[in-house]
Parts: C-alpha cells; sequence; structure tokens
C-alpha cells in the first residue's frame, strides 16, 4: 500500500481525497468507513439540496430578511453534520500524503467516525416530535422510551460528545510512528 510518498499531487480536494485515503490504508475498518460516510454525505447533501429547494419555493415571493436568515442556516446546518463524516477521511488522507500512517490512527478515526453516524442516529431519535413516536418494542425498547423522554434540545449532546471524542482520538493516534517509520529510521 502507500507510505505517504505520492507527495502533494496525492488528491486535489474533498471529492478525491475520499479514493485516495481509501487505497492509501491498510485497514479495513477505515475502508468500509470511507466508503459509508462517501454514501451518507453525499445522501445528506443531497437531501439538504432539496429542502434548500422547497423553502426557496416557499418563499420565493416574500422579501428578505428572515427567510434569507433560515436558508443560509440550512447551509449552516448541513456544514455541521457533513463536516464531522468527512473529517476522518480527510485527516487520514492528508496523513497519508505528508507522512504516512498508522493502521492503528486509520482504524480509531474510522470507529469515531462510525460512533458519530450513531450519534446521528440517537439525535433523530431524541428529536422525533411526541405525535411521531412509535411505541418501543424489543430488546430496546427500555433504551428508545429513555431517549424519547428526553427534552427534543438534549438531541445535540450525543454527535458534540463525539465530536469531541473525535479530536481526542486524533490527537491521541497522531503522535505514533507512521508506516515503516520502524524500518527507515
Amino acid at each position: 500500500m502507500s507510505d505517504g510518498s505520492n507527495g502533494e499531487g496525492a488528491y486535489s480536494g474533498i471529492l478525491t481525497a475520499f479514493p485516495y485515503a481509501f487505497r492509501a490504508s491498510e485497514s479495513r475498518v477505515f475502508r468500509s468507513y470511507a466508503a459509508v460516510s462517501g454514501l451518507c454525505s453525499a445522501g445528506i447533501v443531497l437531501l439538504f439540496a432539496f429542502a434548500i429547494v422547497v423553502l426557496l419555493g416557499g418563499t420565493a415571493g416574500a422579501p428578505g430578511g428572515s427567510f434569507t436568515f433560515s436558508r443560509a442556516f440550512f447551509l449552516f446546518l448541513m456544514l455541521l453534520v457533513v463536516a464531522p463524516l468527512v473529517a476522518p477521511v480527510l485527516l487520514v488522507a492528508r496523513r497519508h500524503r505528508r507522512s504516512g500512517s498508522t493502521t492503528r490512527y486509520d482504524r480509531a478515526l474510522a470507529l469515531s467516525g462510525y460512533g458519530f453516524l450513531a450519534a446521528l442516529y440517537v439525535m433523530l431519535v431524541i428529536s422525533i416530535p411526541a405525535q411521531q413516536q412509535s411505541p418501543p418494542t424489543g430488546a430496546l425498547g427500555p433504551i428508545v422510551a429513555l431517549l424519547y423522554d428526553l427534552p427534543a434540545v438534549a438531541g445535540v449532546v450525543p454527535p458534540l460528545v463525539v465530536v469531541g471524542a473525535m479530536i481526542l482520538v486524533h490527537r491521541r493516534f497522531r503522535t505514533e510512528a507512521p508506516i515503516g517509520a520502524a524500518a527507515s529510521g
């Protein structure tokens, strides 16, 4: 695999970072995360794009002001959701391009990214309006009932906690020696 010696021309932006990181990493967990996060990010961007089109259609004849703010707020929310999804891929691609990476670093960032996906799901469960909640059943019924009982504003806590953990994971594992460093140094 890649040892990070591909130089500055290894990828040229966010879209090409995904295939580069996928090819450069030796971690199967990271490779699966690169594929899953790419698909999820594309789906979220499409979902927000459709929401903005609907918002524009509903407010087309209205003057600026709060409607302009709500359009910009949609873009801001999309950035808050997509940025942590793509951050592990971008960090791994950058690390492979610059100095090489370890499989542990790649795997740890992928697991934190999967944690963010799970936190987004928990956030959605917490923020479901009461009239749309179905009675919780099954093995996870008590957990879902507990999440339903939380106030909707508590839904932002799980993603924020995981983003903090993602930052800590990056800082913890970035100091490890890259692949091939022990042999060359």
